[in-house]
C-alpha cells in the first residue's frame, strides 16, 4: 500500500481496536498467551501413523485464494455404488492449545476471528492459524457422509 494512506489505515486500526473493546472483544492477546505460544515449536505428531495425507485430494475452501488461515476444507468423492463420500477437514487446533489455556480462553472469548477494513484481529495467534494448526499443511481429520 501507498505510504500516504499510512497514517489513515492506523487511524482506521484505532478506531475497530477502540470498538472491539467497548462491545466486549479482545483485540490483544494476553501476556500469558503470547507467553504459551513461544514454547509452542511444532505440529504434534500423532502416534503409530494415525493421520493419513489427503493433500492429493481436490479440496475446497470458502477463504480467498491468497488465503492461508485454512481451518476448514472439504472435499467430494465419487464412490462405485453411486454414493458419495464427503471429507471435511478441520484445523487440530486441541492438539497444540490445551483447554482452560491463555491461548483457549482468547479463543473463547472472541470465538471468531474478527475482519474490519483496516486489520484483522485473530481469534487464534498468527503462528497457530497460518501454520501450526492451518489445514494448509495437510488434512488431518474428516468426517465421511454420503447421500
Amino acid at each position: 500500500m501507498n505510504d500516504n494512506h499510512q497514517p489513515h489505515r492506523t487511524i482506521l486500526k484505532t478506531i475497530a481496536w477502540r470498538e472491539m473493546l467497548k462491545r466486549g472483544f479482545l483485540p490483544d492477546f494476553s501476556a500469558g498467551a503470547l507467553a504459551e505460544l513461544d514454547k509452542i515449536q511444532a505440529p504434534v505428531k500423532m502416534p503409530g501413523g494415525s493421520v493419513r495425507d489427503l493433500r492429493d485430494l481436490l479440496w475446497c475452501s470458502i477463504d480467498n485464494d491468497d488465503s492461508l488461515d485454512l481451518d476448514q476444507l472439504t472435499a467430494a468423492e465419487a464412490l462405485p455404488d453411486g454414493r458419495v463420500k464427503v471429507l471435511v477437514a478441520i484445523a487440530d487446533v486441541d492438539s497444540l492449545v490445551r483447554r482452560g489455556s491463555a491461548i483457549d480462553n482468547h479463543g473463547l472469548h472472541n470465538t471468531s476471528s474478527i475482519y474490519t477494513a483496516a486489520a484483522i484481529f485473530p481469534m487464534l495467534p498468527e503462528k497457530l492459524s497460518t501454520n501450526l494448526t492451518s489445514s494448509i499443511l495437510g488434512v488431518t481429520a474428516w468426517r465421511t457422509l454420503w447421500k
